[in-house]
C-alpha cells in the first residue's frame, strides 16, 4: 500500500521560533546499555505486539497526520511507514514544514485545536510545560510498553510529575561538535586544538594554505545559533548555579561575562575569515560535500555527519572525521543534551488508537536497527533494543571528553523557543548592526516576554 506523503510549504505571517538541533541531544554512554539488552528486550516486544494488534483490523483505512519540521523525518522512517501501513491498513500523511514557520504553526495549531494526530517538537522538561502544554495538549504514555525501554535521562526530558507524554525517537546521542577532515590536518602538520588561540592558529594555517577553515550556513536560520547555547556547559564552569539564577530570575545572559566572551570570539572568528566569504548563502545540506572534498576543513556537526559524507562519496572512509569540542571560551566540556525532536500524539484527536499502534510500530527492536542502519544521523536511540553504530573515531572523541555538561537551550527555561529569533538576532550582530551585549539584551528580554505569557512567578 501506498503511503501518503505530504510537503506542506504553507507561508506563516508570524516569525517561528524553532530549535535546532537537531538534531542534537547527546547521551554519548547509554549505546551499550540498550544493546546489551535487545535481546530480552525483543521478547517482551513481541508479546506487546499481539495485544496492540489485536483490533488492528478495525482501524484499516485510517489515515494518521504527522506534522514535523523540516529534517526531522528521515526517508528511513517513511520505508517503516509504508511497512507499517502494510501490515495495519494505517496510512501516515507527513506534513513537512519549514524550519523557520514550524513552531509558531505548531503552536497556532495547539491553540486552535487544529493539531495534527501526531506533531514533533523539541523537548526539554520546561518548554515541553510552558510552550506545548502537554498535560492539556498530549496523550499520556506512560502505560506503553516501549517506556521501560527509553533512556532514563530522555524520559525525565519529556515527562511531567512523572508521567511520560513524548516518545525520543530521534538520535540523542550526537554531540555538536567540530567534524573535521583528518588528511587536511594530516597534511599541513596540524593538532587538534583546546584552547581559543591554539583554534585561531589552526585557522589561520588552514586559510593559509588556501583552504576555509569552517564550513557554516546562517541561510538555514538555525545552524549557526548552535555556538552558542550549546557552549552553556562551560558558562556554567566559569560561572557555577548561572543556569539555576536564569530559571529563577536572578541573573541575566547580559550579566555573564562567558556569554559575551563566546559572542566576541564568534565575530571574531568571521572577521578574520575563518567562516569564508559564502557562509550567510550556505546551506547545511552543502557541508558533507564541501567536507569531503577539502574545500573546508571543519563544520559543527554530529556524529553522524561522517555516515552523510560516505552516502554521497561511498568510497570516503568515514574515520577520516574526527571530532573536537567547540573550544570558544577555552571550552574542554562535552556539551550533552538529554533529548532531541520528539514524536507526541495529540490528546485530542480522534485516531489516538492508530497513533499509539505507530509509535509500538517504531518502537520495535528490528524497526529502530533499520532506522540506525539506514539513516546517517542515527547512530544510536533512545530507546533500547538496537544495537548502537559509531565509528572509531566517534568513540574516541567521546573517551577523551570525560567531562560533560548540558547544553543550556536545554538546561535554561525560555531559550530553546526563541533559537531562530536568535539566529536573526546574531546575523545582526555579525554584520555589524549590534554589538554582544544588544543580543545578550534581547535574549533576556524575549525570555522576560514568555516567562509572563506562562505567569512564571519567578518574573512577577
Amino acid at each position: 500500500m501506498k503511503k501518503v506523503f505530504t510537503i506542506l510549504l504553507a507561508l506563516v505571517l508570524v516569525f517561528a521560533i524553532v530549535a535546532c538541533a537537531g538534531d542534537d541531544g547527546p547521551a554519548p554512554d547509554a549505546p551499550d546499555a540498550g544493546a546489551d539488552a535487545a535481546a530480552e528486550q525483543e521478547e517482551d516486544t513481541d508479546e506487546g505486539e499481539e495485544v496492540a494488534t489485536a483490533d488492528v483490523s478495525d482501524l484499516a483505512g485510517t489515515t494518521l497526520t504527522f506534522m514535523a519540521s523540516q529534517g526531522w523525518i528521515e526517508d528511513a522512517e517513511m520505508e517503516l511507514a509504508e511497512r507499517f501501513t502494510e501490515e495495519t491498513g494505517i496510512y501516515v500523511d507527513f506534513q513537512i514544514i519549514p524550519s523557520d514557520q514550524y513552531f509558531s504553526l505548531l503552536l497556532t495549531r495547539l491553540n486552535t485545536g487544529e493539531a495534527t494526530d501526531i506533531f514533533g517538537s523539541q523537548a526539554g522538561r520546561f518548554d515541553i510545560v510552558t510552550q506545548l502544554n502537554v498535560e492539556e495538549n498530549a496523550l499520556d504514555l506512560s502505560d506503553q510498553e516501549w517506556v521501560q525501554r527509553m533512556d532514563p535521562l530522555a524520559a525525565v526530558e519529556v515527562s511531567v510529575d512523572g508521567r511520560v507524554f513524548g516518545m525520543p525517537v530521534n538520535d540523542n546521542s550526537n554531540v555538536w561538535a567540530l567534524a573535521y577532515n583528518r588528511a587536511i590536518f594530516d597534511d599541513l602538520g596540524l593538532e587538534v586544538p583546546t584552547t581559543f588561540d591554539e583554534f585561531m592558529a589552526v585557522c589561520e594555517a588552514i586559510l593559509a594554505a588556501g583552504i576555509t577553515p569552517i564550513f557554516e550556513c546562517v541561510a538555514d536560520g538555525w545552524h549557526h545559533v548552535l555556538w552558542f547555547p550549546e557552549l552553556g556547559p562551560i558558562i556554567e564552569y566559569n560561572e557555577p548555579g548561572t543556569a539555576d539564577r536564569l530559571n529563577n530570575n536572578e541573573t541575566t545572559f547580559e550579566d555573564s561575562a562567558t556569554a559575551h566572551l563566546i559572542l566576541n570570539q564568534i565575530y571574531e572568528m568571521v572577521e578574520r575569515g575563518f567562516w569564508g566569504e559564502f557562509y550567510m548563502d550556505n546551506t547545511f545540506d552543502m557541508a558533507a560535500r564541501s567536507i569531503a572534498e577539502g574545500r573546508y576543513a571543519m563544520v559543527l556537526a554530529n556524529q553522524g555527519f561522517p555516515a552523510a559524507i560516505v552516502e554521497e562519496f561511498p568510497d570516503f572512509d568515514p574515520n577520516d572525521i574526527g571530532f573536537f569540542v567547540m573550544p570558544l571560551a577555552d571550552n574542554h566540556i562535552l556539551n550533552v543534551n538529554p533529548v532531541g525532536p520528539t514524536r507526541f500524539i495529540n490528546a485530542n484527536s480522534p485516531n489516538t488508537e492508530a497513533a499509539l499502534l505507530y509509535f509500538e510500530f517504531i518502537a520495535r527492536p528490528e524497526n529502530l536497527q533499520f532506522l540506525i542502519d539506514n539513516a546517517a544521523n542515527y547512530n544510536w536511540l533512545p530507546i533500547s533494543g538496537a544495537t548502537a553504530s559509531y565509528t572509531e573515531a566517534v568513540r574516541e572523541f567521546f573517551d577523551a571528553h570525560p567531562v560533560r555538561g548540558t547544553v543550556y537551550q536545554t538546561q535554561v527555561m525560555y531559550l530553546n523557543p526563541q533559537w531562530m529569533e536568535m539566529g536573526r538576532e546574531l546575523v545582526e550582530f555579525l554584520m555589524g548592526n549590534q554589538d554582544a551585549s544588544g543580543v545578550l539584551r534581547n535574549i533576556d528580554a524575549n525570555r522576560a516576554r514568555q516567562a509572563a505569557a506562562a505567569n512564571d512567578p519567578a518574573w512577577d
